[in-house]
């Protein structure tokens, strides 16, 4: 018999239809979820389910998901830029930019909508817990839910509580989490969490080693995969995890922590500012124009 304290989570809503919410909207679909996905326009939305569908395609050609799973799973999920859609949502994960203000924002025309029972979870990979939970209107109803690329596939999801998170609620969002799957990993409210305080400053410091010649890129991921048995070095991670996701990590836990030894290194700013992101924008520590990425430097 349930507790009658128990959230039961049915509905759920994403927002922010990038990579990290158009594959955490995939999961929840395809667990038998009704999914409300928005973004800030049509043409963004009719790319990320373009994409999903290509995706499952391959899928059921390999014949590792039958064809009416896959159909069943896109019709569980609607698109749209109208918060409106959020109305009758037991759940809305925002995945919005990494971006304390944008968060906030987006916070604000949530929590207008949304059931007074309503919670919602932040999949922040860095920023205070505690400070996002004050924006949204309902701190006690609100806490983080950091997913990790690509979602359906890593089994990690970290579980972060705010100052004032309700048992209640941490409770529903961890039974999610089993349900979908993942394993549930409880954080501090701390810079980076667990995973992003040690894989970011490593990613920064092979940049700085990339910056002061100890190695090139090739050498330096080369030795991390057979040094320390890394499945991928951490220059090619950093180009597949995104640029500048990695430095608006790395400077989280520099303005945070005010240690200096979390200095963004120059190079992985200079690289920002010139739009080489990594894998989504085609270069960054790699050139990925042909058919096999070859280090760009």
């Amino acid at each position: 018999m349930a507790d009658e304290n128990t959230i039961a989570i049915a509905k759920i809503g994403v927002i922010g239809a990038g990579k990290m919410g158009g594959g955490i909207a995939q999961l929840c679909a395809g667990r038998g979820h009704k999914v409300a996905l928005a973004d800030l326009s049509d043409d963004i939305l009719a790319r990320t389910m373009d994409a999903m569908t290509g995706a499952l395609d391959r899928q059921v050609a390999r014949e590792r998901l039958h064809a009416d799973e896959a159909k069943s799973l896109i019709a569980n999920i609607v698109t749209g830029t109208d918060y409106g859609m959020f109305s009758d949502c037991d759940l809305v994960i925002e995945a919005a930019l990494e971006d304390e203000a944008v968060k906030s924002g987006v916070y604000a025309k949530l929590d207008a909508v949304l059931t007074d029972n309503a919670l919602i979870a932040s999949n922040t990979s860095s920023l205070s817990i505690a400070r996002l939970a004050a924006a949204s209107g309902r701190p006690d109803r609100f806490m983080g839910m950091h997913f990790f690329n690509p979602v359906p596939v890593m089994a990690l999801v970290e579980l972060i509580r705010g100052e004032a998170t309700a048992d209640s609620t941490f409770d529903a969002v961890r039974n999610l989490a089993l349900a979908l799957g993942k394993t549930p990993i409880e954080a501090g409210d701390s810079p980076g969490f667990i995973v992003n305080r040690i894989l970011m400053p490593l990613i920064n410091e092979a940049a700085f080693a990339l910056h002061d010649g100890t190695g090139s890129v090739a050498a330096i991921d080369e030795a991390m995969r057979l040094g320390a048995s890394h499945p991928m070095g951490p220059l090619e991670l950093a180009d597949y995890v995104g640029l500048d996701v990695c430095l608006a990590v790395i400077q989280v836990l520099h303005a945070d922590f005010g240690d200096d030894k979390y200095r963004p290194c120059p190079l992985l700013q200079e690289l920002v500012a010139a739009g080489k992101l990594g894998r989504k924008s085609g270069s960054g520590f790699y050139d990925y124009s042909g058919d096999t990425p070859v280090p760009a430097r």
